[in-house]
């Protein structure tokens, strides 16, 4: 925090900080029945909306404005609402509002859900063939002879930009926005054990999501201590010996 806001303001932002979700917590869940718990998993922690290092609760650390980011999605996902709706009404001129609105919520979920998918199987093809080609060069130069004198530059290998991976897309909607966010709402319990499986195997999945959506955000799809755990062991570096806290199925 002091590297964005100063020491001077430090204290007067992080006192603002905690009677803001001091507020927060009255109003939704009541007192707080474990102080040191509650300051260390929800009073102090900086929690990041998006992938702004600045943003915290939407807010930008060093300006106290709201986040430009956090304010961009929002107003997306509230576009891309009043187009998935748009689209249901004129498809079922018919149905009652509840039927509608039921629609609405299905098809955005089906949305969602599809681009979160697709953006993950890209990942993986992208990690695949940096492996691939970090082994061909491992072999090309274990095959080399040695000469006398330095050897040449190896000049850098550009990888091409990533493919869309194949994907069962969702049923096509008019005036969808392509970049569609996650939104961990929407999610079955049964998508939400699939995401934790995925990022047990990878946990490059965590660090991406930390870097989309934030850090809050990942804490709630995968949980405070997993996240941890990754985090930790990315510190570890060549120590990571692929622990994980999980045992997926």
């Amino acid at each position: 925090m002091v590297g964005f806001v100063g020491r001077a303001d430090a204290p007067q932002v992080l006192a603002d900080r905690l009677a803001r979700r001091l507020a927060d917590q009255m109003r939704l869940a009541g007192p707080v029945k474990d102080p040191v718990g509650w300051l260390i998993g929800v009073g102090l922690p900086q929690r990041q909306q998006c992938g702004d290092v600045r943003c915290d609760d939407r807010m930008l650390l060093d300006s106290g404005q709201d986040c430009p980011r956090c304010a961009e999605k929002q107003a997306d996902r509230r576009d891309q609402r009043r187009a998935v709706a748009a689209a249901v009404d004129a498809a079922m001129p018919g149905a009652s509002e509840a039927e509608r609105r039921a629609a609405t919520e299905k098809q955005l979920h089906q949305d969602v859900t599809a681009r979160a998918w697709a953006k993950a199987h890209e990942w993986d093809h992208v990690r695949a063939r940096q492996a691939a080609t970090a082994q061909a060069r491992a072999k090309a130069a274990a095959a080399q002879p040695d000469a006398e004198g330095p050897a040449a530059p190896v000049a850098p290998v550009v990888l091409p930009a990533p493919r869309p991976a194949a994907a069962t897309p969702a049923p096509e909607v008019a005036g969808v926005d392509d970049d569609q966010e996650l939104v961990i709402e929407d999610l079955t319990r049964e998508q939400v054990l699939d995401w934790r499986t995925h990022a047990a195997h990878d946990h490059q999945i965590v660090h991406d999501h930390i870097a989309r959506y934030g850090e809050h955000s990942a804490q709630r799809l995968f949980t405070r201590s997993f996240v941890a755990t990754v985090q930790r062991l990315a510190g570890l570096g060549h120590l990571d010996l692929g622990y994980t806290p999980w045992r997926p199925a």
